[in-house]
Order: structure tokens, then sequence, then C-alpha cells
């Protein structure tokens, strides 16, 4: 008798038998994960105001990136934590920007769409969400007419106790902002509710972002809601200088003078 018949049959087990079948599927699996098309249907992307911080870059700016039109109060030199220690120290913070009438209706615009869910459109703390037993603090009153502009701002910038962070709104609206609210509560006449309808658009919402890189060049003059209002911190408006006239009386055949205005830098 051979070797070979005395040797006993060895019985593969299912588990042995199925690891061809587990090891197909798993292929299947890992190629079915991929993406074998470019018809660029999904695509990489920065949402509007994703990062949480200025160390981490927003809209795909770079580390400590700050607007191009400079920035009061960067998140890397007075921190974004909703601390009343935090907030009181920008409470100094001058407001830079004039409550004109393109101010004050910029402010309504941004008002009603951030803060009057919670403060009512006439800052009595009456908005929606006080039926449900969340307490708003009234932007009436003399605690708030106390308070100052720039404390008001680092409210918007940061936040505090069950108020969130406004940080969204830019900084230069921040101020447009508190120029309305000083507004309701009769520093100014304003109108108050909504601008437009609900789904108008155009001059009925505010206007697209200055931080970028989404805006448009700003060249030498502001853009969006902050057309022609103030000139920032890092790019002052110049003034136009002219060049004094000639004497009139030059002689006949003469080519008449011309006034000349300086170049800014931002010329197409």
């Amino acid at each position: 008798m051979s070797a070979d018949l005395c040797r006993p049959e060895r019985s593969e087990g299912p588990a042995l038998r199925s690891l061809p079948r587990i090891a197909t599927l798993s292929l299947v699996t890992l190629l079915g994960a991929c993406s074998w098309f470019t018809d660029f249907k999904e695509q990489p992307k920065h949402d509007p105001w994703e990062s949480p911080a200025d160390t981490i870059g927003m809209r795909g700016n770079p580390q400590f990136s700050v607007p191009v039109y400079g920035t009061l109060v960067p998140g890397y030199a007075v921190s974004r934590a909703a601390y009343p220690g935090v907030i009181d120290s920008m409470s100094s913070l001058p407001n830079p920007v004039p409550a004109d009438a393109r101010s004050l209706r910029n402010g309504r615009m941004y008002y009603s769409i951030n803060c009057a869910v919670c403060h009512g459109d006439g800052g009595k703390a009456n908005g929606p969400v006080t039926k449900y037993g969340l307490y708003v603090p009234p932007l009436m009153g003399a605690s708030a007419e106390g308070r100052t502009d720039g404390y008001i701002w680092g409210m918007m910038r940061n936040g505090r106790g069950g108020m969130p962070s406004y940080n969204r709104i830019e900084e230069m609206d921040r101020w447009d902002v508190v120029n309305y609210v000083r507004g309701l509560q009769g520093k100014y006449q304003v109108a108050t509710g909504p601008v437009g309808l609900p789904g108008e658009t155009g001059d009925k919402v505010p206007g697209y972002t200055r931080m970028g890189p989404g805006r448009p060049s700003p060249y030498f003059k502001h853009v969006g809601s902050q057309a022609d209002g103030t000139s920032g911190y890092a790019f002052p408006r110049a003034a136009a200088t002219v060049a004094p006239a000639a004497p009139t009386d030059s002689a006949p055949g003469s080519v008449p003078p011309t006034t000349t205005v300086p170049k800014t830098g931002g010329e197409r």
C-alpha cells in the first residue's frame, strides 16, 4: 500500500472555501468606491464662513490672513472667545463708520436677517424665538444704550451667553449694524422691518463679500455694500489735487492749460 493511500484526506472548512468569494466582493467594493469619471460633478471647494478661527484658512485664504482693506481687531491679536473680559476689552474701539443713509440702510438689512429673529424688528426683545422661552435682552433702555459702539461690535464678533458669534457679518458691515441699533434707540431716524419681501434680491439684500477670494478686485475703490463709504484702514482714500491754473494772459496761439490729477495706482 502506498503512502498516499495511508494519508488521511484534508477537508476544507466553510471559512476556507469562502475566501475567494470574500476577496472578490472586497475587490468589487473597493473599485466601486473610486471615482472613474472626471465630469466635474464633485469638486473641492471652500464654503463661506466654514473656518472657526483666523488661524485656519477661511475661503482658501492663507493662515493669519486679514481682509484686503485691513482689520481693526484680528483674531490673533484679540481672542474670539465669548468671555466678558474679552468683549469688554473692545469697548474702547472707535466707530469709524459715519451713520449716513448708506450705513443705516445696510445695517438695517443685516439686522433684519441676523438680529430681528431674537431682538425683534424694533429691538424690544420680542422676536419669534422668544415664544419658545428663550431669554433675549432688549436693545432699548439704559443698560443697552449705555454700552459703547465698540462693545456692541465686539458682542457681534464674539457672541456671549446665549448669543452666538455673528462674525459672518464682515467687519465694516458690523459697524453699520451698530449704527442701525443706535437708530433704533432713537439716536437716528430709521425705518424698521425687512427692506424687501421674502425672495427679493438685488438691492434688497447685502452685497457680496469683500474678504475674497470670490470678491471682485478692489483696486483703489470700495466695493459691495461699502461702495462710496468709508475709506477703511489699509487703503485711505487720497484727496485729488489739481494743478494751479496758468495765467489767462497767455500769448496768442498757445495751448490752453490743462489740469492733472495724480494717479492712485488703481487705474486700468
